[in-house]
């Protein structure tokens, strides 16, 4: 079931992303803001996110991956407004 008042928003984030602790960030980041979804690679130098929660738990969530941490250069991210499903519990890192 999914809470009316949650949002989601599906990001697909390209640039130098690999090997500078970015999903681990991420992942922490979400758990912090209350955000549920995943967080998972899609090919060398794109990295997909799917989140739900309050919409500015998702916005701050956006302002981060924007940023990311230290040593990561973001070339292009592209946030799309999705349906919320309320399918998932947590936030996880998929492989």
């Amino acid at each position: 079931m999914s809470n009316k008042s949650n949002k989601a928003i599906k990001v697909l984030i390209k640039g130098k992303i690999q090997g500078v602790g970015y999903r681990a960030n991420t992942h922490q980041k979400a758990t912090q803001l209350g955000i549920t979804g995943y967080i998972r690679n899609t090919t060398g130098s794109t990295i997909e996110l799917v989140g739900e929660g309050e919409e500015e738990s998702l916005n701050k969530l956006v302002d981060y991956l924007k940023v990311g941490p230290s040593g990561a250069e973001i070339e292009e991210i592209d946030v799309e407004w999705i349906e919320a499903t309320g399918d998932h519990i947590r936030f996880a890192i998929k492989y």
